[in-house]
């Protein structure tokens, strides 16, 4: 007889079985009150005779076994709660042994008619008079319950009824194990698809029951019901038991390793618990220890697994019908879900089945702050890491490690094969409505029901709603950024203003705000400059969206950032820096810990000598959806390359201001008769048009040849643009192509062309200190009736040498690093090579 169950027991953990701990204390209690409530003084120490027939002798008392329940069958019930739904693991056993007659004498017939009765009781899990419950594999908790309970046949029963049984004997245990899995699996921790898959499997139980019942109506009621009858009926139903038994066992395994798995102790666990940190600490130890945990089976591994099912037991029709049906059943809610999330862009997923995350602490604010654009690439992600850029990032933080090396990922990180095609465009189509969502903008499926007949994974109907759902999203998303926020515009804009196409402007800026810059950058006032580039930007030609720049002062030298960054990373996407203005450009991967280092900080220390001019760079404020495409991410590659163009044209300014000071008399007086003196001011003139004509090369290569024509491609892309994603990749690859054509990539080049600019900048800063030179020879000259002596050339000669050696010396390995990445790495500077080669053949045809 079943004990019934006990109503309102606490909802199980994940784990579903007590610990050592908890299951030592429960235990110790029930025996200190069983001893506490014991009439007559009873004590569990006393001795105690060998048990006789069910029945345990003491010096005071005779307490029997069958009207006590014992401490044993009570620990089984604290060990397996799911106990209720059959006897006692040993109390009946041992009635059952104690009732049993001995079948030798007893007829054939008469035999099967007992066995029978026997049989009922066991393909419902109960233990009967001959067949019993094997004790030696009783299970202890559920996960032995998951296996299913093994049955014993009285070896007193005749042979030819003992091996029909034998072979029917199997349907009670997958019985009890499809039982227990479907009371365990209904729990709330397992998710809806599990849900849903207990649904089904009850449903097909009730048919089981269903048989039985009418098996015992055959057998009360028909005279001629024998056991092969009962064999002839119930055959059918075994194949499709064990099939389900199979799928039951394959679901279960990973729970049971992944309890086995677990190192901690049970104070740890506890604490941890309490913390709120079990799982996650759990899982990254499972990830340092390179074991696959993952936890229960759910979501999308279920669908997976019955997929995987179904299509390799395709040649049995009976598999294939009862996996399909199984699969289109627990296929409903995870449909159900990945249909709403591309309908509507709700993700409502409480536990993570489906394939796309959503991390909730990200919202639209922190484009505004935050370099990283989290809210466009972290805000929704697919749970297995992969992205369009990168198909497998499984190892990345996030991504649970898989069950198996190389195997399929656990819960709803796992995708089912039959959608791993369609997983970009599900994540995808939700992105783009809640963008559209954030805007305002009404959302068709918002206001239109879902249709339960797209729930349907293997028909065509659910893929089709799929690629609907998503060329709408993407074309009103698309929309709304070409025409309604005027993308285009707002890019050409960009290009005005970082890439100085039309840079009166800033001409006209600089020479505002030369005295100003020439400040170090703790002492620059940036509501000064400010005001001045609204001046210059209002005093010129018409630009549109002036109001969104602004000027802001970087913390380090260009050059010197850049080379931190290229050195560890040997890239820039991804990198940060602080600009200066209130709002940091965090340091993704490298940023930080280069500004850690000891040495670093050390050469850090010339900051404090840093000029505005070299900190000077631009901002550019953009409104959500916008700063989707125009993120923090891309306004710092536009920032480099203003830097770096804005570098080129400052050392041309100052050496078009020497030009201009050359043009003065002194430096054009004929002094035929100190050759020498002559040939000194010639070979200023001429370091002068070297330094020049490289800064001016360097400048038209990249303005003409590197950024006009890479935009040229990126509007001819944008014209053809037909998914958001694919225009978000073009414009960062516009960027990507600018700074790596530049030569802002190279961390040889970056240093080579730095001392190269170093040297004609400081060359320019000494253009005072030549004229004041050659004031000073020719008075001498004058005054001493022009002779030689009068005016010392050597201090002149060792002063201008050294500019010359290192200009020559740095122009020489300058030209041969292009010329080899040229030929390598970037074709891009076969250009750059012919303009360097030209400005090196033009030096060396001008006389000394």
């Amino acid at each position: 007889m079943n004990v019934p169950r006990v109503p309102g027991t606490a909802p199980r953990k994940s784990h579903l079985t007590l610990s050592n701990k908890q299951y030592t204390k429960i235990t110790g209690t029930i025996a200190s009150v069983r001893k506490s409530r014991h009439p007559g003084g009873y004590s569990l120490e006393e001795e105690e005779e060998p048990q006789v027939n069910g029945t345990r002798r003491s010096s005071h008392a005779t307490v029997d076994i069958t009207k006590e329940p014992s401490f044993i069958a009570e620990q089984s019930f604290i060990r397996a709660p799911l106990n209720s739904r059959v006897a006692s693991r040993i109390v009946p056993a041992k009635k059952g042994k104690a009732k049993a007659e001995p079948l030798d004498n007893v007829p054939l017939d008469i035999q099967e008619a007992m066995i029978l009765e026997d049989l009922l009781f066991a393909l419902m899990g109960i233990e009967g008079t001959h067949i019993v419950y094997n004790l030696d594999e009783f299970p202890e908790d559920d996960d032995g319950l998951l296996k299913g309970i093994q049955f014993s046949v009285s070896v007193q029963l005749d042979p030819s009824l003992r091996d029909l049984v034998e072979r029917i004997i199997p349907l009670a245990t997958y019985y009890t194990s499809i039982s227990t899995f479907v009371e365990l699996r209904s729990h709330l921790d397992y998710g809806l698809v599990n849900h849903a898959l207990c649904a089904a499997i009850r449903d097909m139980l009730k048919d089981y029951q269903t048989l039985l019942s009418q098996l015992e109506h055959a057998f009360n009621s028909s005279p001629s019901f024998t056991l092969q009858k009962f064999w002839f009926y119930i055959h059918p139903t075994l194949h499709t038991m064990s099939l389900i038994y199979s799928l039951v066992c394959e679901l279960s395994q990973t729970d049971t390793s992944d309890e086995s798995n677990s190192g901690s102790s049970d104070d740890d666990d506890e604490l941890n618990e309490e913390l709120g940190l079990a799982s996650g600490l759990k899982a990254v130890k499972l990830n340092e220890m390179g074991i696959g945990g993952g936890g229960i089976v759910k979501g999308g591994e279920v669908v997976a697994i019955l997929w995987d099912r179904m299509q390799n037991m395709s040649g049995d029709p009976t598999a294939f019908k009862l996996y399909g049906k199984l699969f289109k059943a627990a296929g409903r809610p995870f449909a159900s879900t990945v249909e709403q999330w591309i309908r509507t862009g709700l993700l409502k997923d409480p536990y993570e089945e489906v394939m796309v995350k959503e991390s909730k602490f990200i919202n639209r604010g922190t484009l505004e702050m935050d370099y990283t654009d989290e809210y466009w690439e972290r805000r929704y992600t697919l749970r297995d890491g992969s992205s369009l850029s990168a198909p497998s990032k499984r190892h990345q933080a996030g991504v649970p490690p898989p069950r198996t090396a190389g195997g399929r990922l656990p819960g709803g990180a796992c995708i089912p094969p039959f959608m791993e095609s369609w997983k970009h465009k599900i994540l995808l189509a939700g992105k783009y409505l809640n963008v559209i969502r954030e805007c305002g903008l009404e959302i068709k499926g918002d206001t239109q029901g879902a249709d339960e007949a797209d729930w349907d994974m293997s028909s065509d109907k659910f893929y089709k709603s799929i690629e609907d759902g998503y060329t709408y999203a993407n074309r009103t998303l698309l929309k709304l950024l070409m025409e309604d926020q005027q993308l285009v515009p707002r890019l050409r804009s960009l290009k005005y203003y970082f890439f100085l196409s039309q840079s009166s402007f800033l001409t006209h800026f600089l020479d505002l705000s030369a005295s100003e810059l020439r400040k170090p950058v703790k002492g620059v006032s940036i509501v000064k400059l400010q005001s001045l580039l609204d001046l210059a930007l209002n005093s010129g030609e018409v630009l549109g969206y002036k109001d969104d720049v602004k000027v802001t002062m970087a913390t380090s030298g260009l050059y010197e950032w850049l080379l931190k960054v290229v050195s560890v990373s040997g890239a820039i996407a991804g990198e940060g820096e602080e600009l200066g203005v209130g709002h940091s450009v965090g340091a993704v991967s490298t940023g930080e810990a280069v500004t850690d280092d000891p040495s670093t900080k050390e050469k850090d220390k010339g900051k404090k000598d840093l000029q505005g001019i070299d900190a000077l760079t631009l901002d550019y404020n953009v409104r959500f959806p916008l700063s989707l495409v125009i993120s923090r991410k891309t306004i710092l590659r536009y920032q480099l390359i203003f830097r770096f163009l804005l570098h080129l044209k400052h050392v041309e300014q100052m050496l078009t201001s020497m030009w201009v000071d050359h043009k003065a008399p002194n430096w054009r007086v004929p002094t035929t008769e100190h050759t020498e003196f002559t040939q000194w001011r010639s070979r200023v003139f001429v370091l002068r048009a070297r330094m020049l004509a490289f800064v001016q090369q360097i400048l038209a290569f990249a303005t003409v040849e590197v950024l006009e024509p890479n935009w040229r491609k990126l509007e001819a892309k944008l014209g053809k643009v037909t998914t958001v994603d694919q225009l978000l990749r073009d414009h960062v690859d516009f960027l990507d192509t600018c700074l790596k054509e530049c030569m802002l990539t190279s961390s040889k080049l970056l240093r080579v062309y730095s001392r190269m600019l170093v040297t004609c900048s400081t060359f320019a800063l000494y253009s005072a200190h030549f004229t004041k030179s050659v004031n000073q020879g020719v008075a001498a000259l004058a005054q001493s009736d022009k002779e030689a002596s009068s005016v010392p050339m050597q201090k002149r000669w060792e002063f201008l040498g050294r500019f010359e050696t290192n200009f020559t010396h740095f122009s020489k390995v300058h030209h041969d690093c292009v010329q080899f990445y040229a030929s390598s790495e970037n074709v891009a500077l076969l250009s750059l090579v012919v303009r360097l080669e030209n400005v090196r053949t033009t030096a060396q045809t001008i006389p000394p």
